[in-house]
């Protein structure tokens, strides 16, 4: 018996990688949170350097003493939301939220002259791109198995 990819993509990722959801399949996307995350909870801290601060005010950056402290919290608040998979979905928003701004005025790879600096901050406005892409998928798709939001629903589908 052959499989097709037609075949596989019309498969829950469970079912198309065996065991019903009950083997691998079940941790990938916790996993996948948790890696995606990462960078959000571990970089928050510096959104409360003097040097970050100062960096935003010099991009002209308005009320940076402000707003740089208020995206790390942001930045942690939904990194925090998707790692746990509780409100999943807001926390994923969120993270649109701060990215979109934040790449655009900070890493506006076409108006650099430096060519190194712009390559740079290209590989940098493509990996916030990537962010994004991610984001708006939790977004649209909710965090998941092994999460506080599908506990959630099982919870309030057994009471009712």
């Amino acid at each position: 018996m052959s499989t097709n990819i037609a075949t596989l993509n019309a498969e829950s990722p469970s079912t198309a990688l065996g065991n019903g959801g009950a083997g691998l399949a079940r941790y990938l996307v916790p996993a996948g949170r948790a890696a995606f995350a990462a960078i959000f909870i571990f970089a928050a801290a510096g959104h409360f350097s003097q040097q970050t601060i100062a960096y935003a005010a010099q991009q002209g950056l308005p009320l940076p003493q402000i707003l740089v402290p208020l995206s790390g919290l942001i930045a942690f608040a939904g990194g925090l939301s998707v790692l746990l998979g509780y409100g999943a979905r807001i926390g994923a928003g969120l993270l649109v939220g701060f990215l979109v701004p934040a790449t655009l005025m900070f890493h506006n790879f076409w108006a650099v002259t430096d060519p190194m600096m712009a390559q740079m901050q290209q590989a940098m406005f493509l990996k916030n791109l990537s962010m994004v892409g991610g984001a708006l998928l939790i977004a649209y798709h909710g965090a998941g198995p092994l999460s506080l939001d599908a506990r959630r629903a099982r919870t309030q589908a057994a009471i009712t």
